[in-house]
């Protein structure tokens, strides 16, 4: 870089490539580069009168964006509301280029449009009066993590792969059938039919993970079988976690895969929304500790909506034994959750496992299942479907009870599609029945009477 240096009484010009200016006095600079800076400090300023404008005040007239707003300390979330109340704002504190010492600074103009981002979690530890301001002055909009799937927005997903390519500058292009396994993974990571994740971070790191293994086997085109190979290089942690869980059960053989057993159900679970793990639940029915009244006891780091499904259970369990159900103790344990258990699709396992120790009848270990369940023994959808369906056939289980109204969400990789069966349920008697062996087919049946008794009844 060349400069040009002219002496003009106590001014100094610098002249950098024919165009910056910058007009340096011993009193501070007056102009940098055709822009007015005055009260910045010149060379001779001490320290502590030194002043750096922060990004509140850098946005005046603009946009500030604040991101993971609900991170920001209590004290910066009042200085951004008495900024946006006042429009103006004091600079103070410590920079590093003043020796440590403390600067306040009259209000300072710093009139933004805020935009604010952050999880539904954050929103818990955002001042009250910061978010007042947002809800009177401005929107609170809700972000969805889905967009419908439409040959619109399949396009803007190709388009989205081009994008990404174009800026790594390193991987090769993508070919039609490699782009159509990248939507194909969107429609996957949505987890609700008819929709695609708009995780676009997550899909941009299996592009570049595709497109980094195919420079490495020589390819000029990234191919379908690549990107199918990339997913296990671009695993989440999560993943990585869940992998880990199976490997050590198996290993003690507390996961089961084979014969039957009397009150243990390999239930379905999911890892942060993301991966699924198979969880065995084991029931044990023993007389009542109080003679007014039998319990329903379950430990395993259960949060609140398990707790509660566990509750709901109850119901079905007190129509299936009658009176006396006061007079036992039903124990249930969710084998191994030491990363705890939340949300209410163990519903059948629940019951399942409860039955099974009642009638003592056993479950079959080659089969899992998923759903949630009313009390009318109606079972309902669940979300993770897809996750907990491949980390039942990772785990060797060959069959998997889903509700029927999560089939279309079911999208499996090729190399599951053959190893597990997927049996869709409506009701709790077809539960029991795919649940015990043909022999036990007597329990779904009376289950199944028991049912129609109660609606009879009513009507």
């Amino acid at each position: 870089m060349r400069f040009k240096t002219q002496k003009i009484k106590n001014v100094t010009i610098k002249k950098v490539k024919e165009e910056a200016y910058n007009f340096t006095t011993t009193t501070g600079n007056l102009i940098v580069s055709d822009i007015l800076c005055s009260n910045s400090g010149g060379l001779g300023t001490p320290p502590h009168e030194r002043v750096e404008a922060g990004l509140i005040h850098k946005s005046h007239l603009g946009v500030l964006y604040c991101d993971e707003i609900g991170t920001l300390e209590m004290k910066t979330q009042q200085k951004l509301l008495t900024a946006m109340q006042e429009g103006k704002l004091q600079i103070t504190g410590q920079s590093e280029l003043s020796s440590g010492a403390m600067v306040r600074t009259e209000p300072v103009p710093c009139k933004f449009v805020l935009v604010a981002a952050g999880n539904i979690e954050t929103t818990r530890n955002m001042h009250p009066a910061l978010r007042s301001r947002i809800q009177g002055s401005g929107y609170e909009v809700y972000m969805q993590d889905t967009m419908p799937d439409t040959p619109e927005n399949r396009r803007k997903l190709a388009r989205f792969v081009a994008q990404e390519v174009n800026k790594d500058r390193k991987i090769p292009h993508f070919s039609k059938e490699a782009v159509e396994e990248i939507i194909y993974e969107a429609q996957r990571r949505a987890n609700k039919k008819g929709h695609l994740t708009l995780r676009l971070r997550e899909l941009g790191g299996l592009i570049r993970a595709a497109g980094d293994l195919a420079k490495e086997l020589g390819e000029e085109i990234v191919s379908a079988e690549i990107v199918r190979k990339a997913k296990h290089i671009a695993r989440t942690l999560e993943s990585q976690i869940s992998d880990s869980y199976v490997s050590v059960r198996k290993l003690y053989n507390i996961i089961e895969i084979e014969g039957a057993r009397v009150g243990r159900v390999n239930g379905l679970a999911v890892i942060n929304q993301r991966s699924g793990i198979v969880m065995p639940i084991e029931a044990e029915v023993v007389p009542a500790f109080s003679q007014r009244e039998g319990k329903i006891i379950a430990t395993g780091q259960l949060r609140i909506i398990a707790r509660e499904a566990v509750q709901n259970v109850s119901a079905l369990v007190k129509k299936y034994v009658g009176k006396d159900i006061a007079n036992y103790d039903y124990h249930i344990q969710f084998v191994g959750a030491y990363e705890g258990v939340d949300g209410d699709s163990a519903s059948i396992s629940i019951a399942t496992a409860i039955i099974s120790a009642l009638e003592k009848a056993p479950v079959r270990q080659d089969t899992a299942m998923t759903g949630s369940l009313t009390v009318r023994g109606i079972v309902i959808p669940v979300g993770g479907v897809t996750a907990k369906i491949e980390a039942a056939a990772e785990a060797g289980i060959k069959r998997v009870i889903i509700p029927i109204q999560n089939v279309d969400d079911v999208k499996l990789e090729e190399r599951y599609e053959d190893k597990i069966e997927i049996i869709p349920v409506k009701t709790f008697d077809e539960v029991l029945r795919e649940a015990f062996p043909s022999e036990y087919s007597y329990i779904a049946d009376k289950y199944k009477e028991l049912s129609k008794e109660t609606v009879l009844k009513k009507e």
